[in-house]
Order: structure tokens, then sequence, then C-alpha cells
């Protein structure tokens, strides 16, 4: 993959790269040179690029710097979010019927989550689970009637949805729903992402509620609610995001050590690396939702190890 030499292109790559550059500036206080002179040395050229060539390329193409002859910044990035929906054995939520599979999911691997762990989960849910615990469920509603939708349960859900969308479209404000998306976003990576501390938390915390605030009264939101409306939609996942946001600030306030992908500055070893707890914090933290501008209530699930046992993790051993 070569770069082009299509002026349109090369407008699209400097932009890129400007992008880059930017966020390279922003979190200049992570970033990392890597270079790969050791292992072109060790390995040969031909090697590197048979295996990271494709990469490479992309490199290049966006920042314009040769990595094979020059290192390489990079800097940390969001890869999962940790945690996810409750479920029971069975993979249901609280909601009878209702089933979480996958990555949605806190089960296997909700405080640790990796990129072939997502994959093992989606997997296991799917192939290995799913198939028999749903299926026993629906065995049980065969003979069940047409579920109803003429009751006053089904009623107001309905009316709550409607008035959320009506409000969305009647606010009509200045900003898009992209810009407070990014503002959000800004919010969390700068006090709730890889290395969170007290005070980063209780700041993000304060942040996305006047944001929310922001959002309810000066976002615009175009079309119409009975057409395709991309808009709409986002607007909707905004308010759940702005609502995640704050909880996920929350859960790590409270938690008052560093493990997993949780890293707490107040909570590190001597050498840096991750601090645990397990006398006080060996549990699942489910959150409650009590309803709008209240704080969620926190349920303690204990985590019984009995053939494996948590363990400081160490990278240089």
């Amino acid at each position: 993959m070569k770069r082009t030499k299509n002026p349109a292109k090369e407008a699209e790559y400097r932009k890129r790269a400007a992008d880059l550059v930017a966020q390279m500036t922003l979190h200049e206080k992570v970033s990392q040179m890597l270079s790969w002179a050791p292992a072109i040395e060790r390995l040969g050229k031909d090697v590197i690029k048979q295996r990271y060539g494709n990469l490479f390329d992309m490199y290049e193409e966006i920042t314009d710097v040769n990595p094979y002859e020059q290192p390489m910044q990079i800097f940390p990035a969001v890869h999962y979010t940790m945690g996810g929906i409750w479920v029971d054995y069975n993979l249901m939520t609280t909601i009878p019927g209702l089933y979480a599979i996958g990555e949605a999911n806190f089960s296997d691997h909700g405080a640790n989550r990796l990129g072939a762990s997502a994959l093992m989960q989606g997997l296991a849910d799917g192939y290995f689970v799913l198939p028999y615990t749903i299926g026993d469920y629906l065995s049980h509603k065969i003979q069940a009637p047409k579920v109803k939708t003429d009751t006053k349960a089904f009623d107001e859900a309905e009316k709550g949805v409607k008035d959320k969308i009506s409000k969305l479209l009647s606010i009509n404000g200045k900003q898009s729903v992209d810009d407070i998306h990014k503002k959000l976003g800004h919010i969390m990576w700068e006090n709730v992402g890889m290395a969170r501390s007290k005070e980063s938390l209780e700041k993000a915390i304060v942040e996305i509620q006047a944001l929310r605030k922001e959002f309810w009264k000066d976002v615009k939101v175009v079309g119409k609610a009975n057409e395709f409306n991309v808009e709409l939609e986002k607007a909707l996942r905004l308010a759940d995001f702005l609502e995640l946001g704050e909880l996920m600030a929350r859960d790590a306030l409270n938690r008052e050590e560093s493990c997993g992908g949780h890293f707490r500055v107040e909570h590190q070893t001597e050498e840096g690396e991750a601090k645990r707890d397990d006398e006080h914090f060996v549990y699942a933290a489910v959150w409650e939702y009590k309803g709008e501008n209240e704080a969620p209530e926190l349920t303690k699930e204990p985590l019984n190890f009995e053939f494996v046992h948590p363990a400081q993790r160490n990278y240089k051993d």
C-alpha cells in the first residue's frame, strides 16, 4: 500500500496527520518513542516487513515518517470498556427473557478485557451457552399467550420514550450531538482514562453533570421522529453515554485500589505497578439506577476463588 499522489487524498492525509500530531501534543506526557532498529538488526528488514508491513505503511501514510528508519511515536489508547451488564449464570439480565451475551455482559472478562478474551467470550456465549439457556427459557413459554400491549406498564414505557424523543427534537439548541459527544470523550480521556486519581474522578463527575445539563438545554437534533433519523439515534445514545460516563467515574472513585484495567495513581507499588486491595475489594460492583438526578445505589457481589486465587501482577519476572 503506497502513498497516493491524488491531491484530494493528499489533503485528507494531511488532515489525518494534523489530527494525529494534535493528539500526540495533547498526550505527549504519556507518549513513547518505539524504535524498530534492534528488531530489524536482529531479524532483518524483510522479516519485519512481512510481519508488520501493512501497519508500517499506514503509519507512514498518516505521519509521513518511515518507521523502518525512524522511531514510531505511540501512546496508550482506550481498548475496551471494563464491566458490562449484569447477567446470571444463564446469561439472562435482571429483566426476565432479556439476555446479554459477548462483550455486552460482565461475566467472564468484565474486569480485564483483552482482544482475545472478547473473541473467546463471544464464541463461548454464542456457541456453548445461549443455545441451551435461552432454549430452556423459551420452552416454558410455548403455550404462553401473546404479550399484551394494552397495559398500564406498556403505556407508561411507550409514553416515556415518545416524550424523550419529543424533548430532544424540540430543544433546537446550537450544539450538534457530535460536538457534545466530543466534549464527553475529552472529559473521560483526561480524567477517567488509563490512570485515574481521586481528584480527576471527582472532577469528571462534576463536569459530566454540567455537560448533561448543557446537552438537555442546548443540543440541536435535526430531522423528524417518524423517519430514519441518524442524528436522533446518536442523541439517544449520547444521553445514555452521559449517564454511563458518570457511573464509570463513580465506580472508579469508589474502588480504592489498582486492579486490571483500573489504575489509581494513589495505589501503586514503589516500582509503579498496580497495588491491589483484596481485603476490601474482592467483589463485583453492581450499580442500581435510582432515578434521574439521583445517585445510583451500590450492591457488592462477593467473588469467591476456590482454585485460582488473585495475585499481584508482575511484568518484570
